[in-house]
């Protein structure tokens, strides 16, 4: 079960849809970092159940958070979310260990399923 999500983005903007677009329903603890830095050290301390992430952002990009996170823990279910949805940018984050990736900006139906699918996964996992 997901109760803990990271939101990792350093516009404003788009952390407030992305709040926004978490199903209601469900009560998750959520924590925002405003770049891939202050992102992997966040997730190094709580372990989220689940982790947004935005690919360009200053200190550190999201494919470098993304690389670190995995490093730190293979186990992490990583959703990237970003404008740039090129197959060769899919194709390399899903390479570096994303669990999915989403097109800015995401609806509601897209991130709850995004959520339902992290959920089995953690089942699956056993973690």
């Amino acid at each position: 079960m997901i109760k803990t999500i990271l939101l990792v983005d350093d516009s404003p903007v788009a952390i407030k849809i992305l709040k926004r677009c978490l199903p209601a329903e469900y009560e998750f603890e959520s924590h925002v970092a405003n770049n891939g830095a202050e992102g992997f050290e966040m997730y190094k301390k709580m372990k989220p159940d689940l982790t947004f992430l935005d690919l360009t952002m200053p200190v550190m990009d999201g494919i470098e958070t993304l690389e670190e996170i995995i490093r730190f823990d293979k186990d992490a279910l990583v959703v990237v979310v970003t404008a740039d949805a090129q197959k060769k940018v899919y194709d390399k984050v899903m390479a570096l260990g994303a669990f999915m990736m989403l097109s800015k900006p995401p609806s509601r139906d897209v991130v709850k399923a995004a959520i339902l699918k992290a959920g089995l996964a953690k089942e699956k996992l056993g973690v």
